[in-house]
């Protein structure tokens, strides 16, 4: 049979990334706690084509993701990246799992225990020219409570619940507990996924005794990591979902260190 992929093609334009996404998959993750974490993953896997070809071969994504079913792990990353540079021939190779990540939790007053779900996502990619890269997200969900209204109010001050991105690089492995915690340590409360009465007035206070605006969070969790020697470079984003505005509050940083 005619392989139509390997067919030359005289528009001479070269292709950065060219695959398949959103493979659903089941995945094995380092859990700090439990020593390993069984989740599903969302997986796009991409190469480069060089411009002589008209197309690649889009099954061997799915075959190589294959040769590591049962044991599919995100250690295994720069494995499964080798694998597609080598058998798709290419130069430059890109993987993307987002997962689900849970976290058992209790509650700051009545210990009452509950999952928390954290939204992470691991990309990398390998190349001939600049090696292995490795970025490490989480996205974790928070409250603050809006500096300027409490200082203003007589009673009472406006809060809100926000999501905080962290990405980082990094020379030394992190766990993703600990990234998530520097984070949760910047907002002015945590989430919890279960509370009772006497945690509700608990987190209540300590948000309106912590006030914060996005800037404030951003600067404290950029604090943090140029503090950490295994960091290599981070971005970190913050959006409040304003509770009395029309729109969201947003900050970002971004440093090399």
């Amino acid at each position: 049979m005619i392989d139509v992929q390997s067919l030359i093609d005289h528009r001479n334009i070269h292709v950065d990334k060219v695959g398949v996404k959103n493979i659903r998959y089941p995945l094995t993750v380092m859990d700090k706690k439990n020593g390993v974490q069984h989740t599903v993953a969302s997986i796009n896997m991409y190469v480069n084509l060089p411009r002589e070809f008209k197309g690649t071969h889009m099954s061997r994504f799915v075959e190589i993701l294959n040769e590591f079913y049962g044991h599919l792990d995100i250690r295994e990353f720069s494995k499964i990246l080798e694998a597609m540079q080598s058998r798709l021939n290419a130069q430059s190779a890109h993987l993307e799992i987002s997962f689900p990540y849970f976290i058992e939790k209790l509650s700051p007053v009545t210990g009452t225990s509950g999952l928390m779900e954290y939204l992470c996502r691991v990309s990398g990619s390998l190349n001939n020219q600049n090696g292995f890269d490795l970025v490490v997200e989480v996205n974790v969900p928070i409250t603050t409570v809006c500096p300027c209204s409490r200082e203003i109010s007589e009673h009472g001050a406006h809060n809100q619940r926000g999501m905080a991105r962290l990405a980082v690089r990094f020379k030394k492995f992190i766990w993703i507990e600990d990234l998530i915690r520097i984070v949760e340590e910047a907002a002015s409360c945590e989430v919890y996924s279960l509370l009772k009465r006497p945690d509700e007035k608990f987190v209540t206070e300590k948000g309106y005794d912590n006030p914060k605006f996005v800037e404030d969070v951003v600067r404290d969790v950029a604090y943090r990591l140029k503090k950490n020697p295994h960091i290599l470079w981070f971005q970190v984003d913050v959006e409040n979902f304003e509770s009395i505005h029309n729109h969201s509050a947003y900050a970002f940083i971004e440093r090399a260190l």
